[in-house]
């Protein structure tokens, strides 16, 4: 679903606002190529996700886009500004979250905020209420004059949002913003996310998180090996690939496969659900109710399941998400992380 800036304007038949572009940028490091003749448009408002899998390109984008490497070829331009002819003006409207947390370790939170307030010219006065405002949103507050080294992954990700936000950037770009997070800091940047892009900050976001993607943005692209491999909302890449139709179903007792197929032969189970795959869910939906009416088995729950930004992503890129979290912990020479 596109967000309520984007529909207004699309409904008013007006020319939407270009937030972010990348003009065939391309990206080579001696003979290897990173990102090969990105052309991309992101709109005043909207919340935009960059998924792929670890080495396709992501980070480099995003580091192209805000001035932090030099694109071999092309052009990144924010708000009509280019960003290398004009990288003091972009500064002033971007705000950015490396994937690596820049914050200060040996600083207070509260330092880490007020210097980087110095840094965009924010004034004392407001710098001191913007920070106050800030900590206070990612539940930071009470840790304010504690150093940063003694803050959990969790918490210097908050952090590090929350410096990137000190001067109220018009866009703001994350990089892998919850990879590696406690469930509890993921859902508390994810809300804190959405709330800023209601607010009407633009967001470009990388992840390889396939669900992320799917739940937080309007438009989503597909990169993989450096070049785009699919452009659009998540429902209409879904509808993209086509496939089966299928229908989810929890029951008690739990039966066996051969029980449920008497609806249908295809059907797997999936913990203590079964998946029955069919060309007709109301159909299928009906006999299974039934079907359990007979045999005194309790319906706990049911629903009719659409091809997944999943399956999209599989048939793109040939990963599954288990390839990728599989990837995304694999160390080289056991000196970290691999990077792209």
């Amino acid at each position: 679903m596109q967000n309520k800036n984007a529909r207004e304007s699309e409904n008013a038949g007006e020319e939407l606002k270009v937030a972010i572009e990348a003009r065939g940028l391309t990206k080579q490091y001696g003979e290897f190529t990173a990102v090969n003749g990105l052309n991309l448009k992101v709109f005043d408002g909207e919340f935009f996700g960059l998924l792929g899998p670890n080495g396709a390109g992501k980070t480099t984008t995003v580091k192209m886009l805000t001035g932090l490497t030099k694109p071999t070829k092309g052009e990144a331009l924010i708000m009509d500004a280019n960003i290398m002819e004009r990288p003091l003006d972009v500064k002033r409207v971007i705000g950015v979250v490396p994937e690596v947390s820049n914050i200060y370790v040996e600083m207070t939170a509260w330092e880490n905020l007020l210097f980087a307030a110095e840094l965009y010219d924010v004034s004392r006065g407001e710098a001191i209420e913007r920070a106050k405002m800030l900590l206070e949103v990612f539940g930071l507050y009470e840790r304010r004059n504690d150093k940063a080294a003694n803050f959990s992954k969790g918490m210097r990700r908050r952090l590090a949002i929350a410096m990137a936000l000190i001067h109220s950037p018009k866009v703001l770009f994350l990089d892998e913003p919850t990879s590696g997070l406690d469930v509890q800091s993921t859902r508390n940047i994810r809300e804190v996310v959405r709330r800023l892009n209601r607010d009407g900050v633009t967001v470009f976001m990388t992840t390889h998180f396939i669900d992320e993607a799917d739940n937080l943005c309007d438009r989503v692209g597909i990169i993989n090996r450096g070049q785009l491999a699919a452009l659009d909302t998540p429902e209409r890449l879904k509808q993209m690939i086509g496939g089966k139709l299928s229908v989810e179903i929890s029951l008690q007792p739990i039966p066996s496969l051969e029980e449920l197929k008497e609806v249908s032969s295809d059907v797997t189970k999936t913990g203590d659900k079964f998946i029955v795959y069919t060309e007709s869910p109301s159909t299928t939906l009906s006999e299974l109710v039934k079907l359990a009416n007979v045999k005194g088995w309790r319906i706990i729950s049911v629903r009719t399941l659409t091809p997944s930004l999943e399956d999209v992503f599989v048939k793109l890129t040939g990963l599954t998400a288990v390839d990728v979290e599989r990837l995304e912990l694999i160390r080289p020479s056991g000196k970290g992380r691999s990077r792209e």
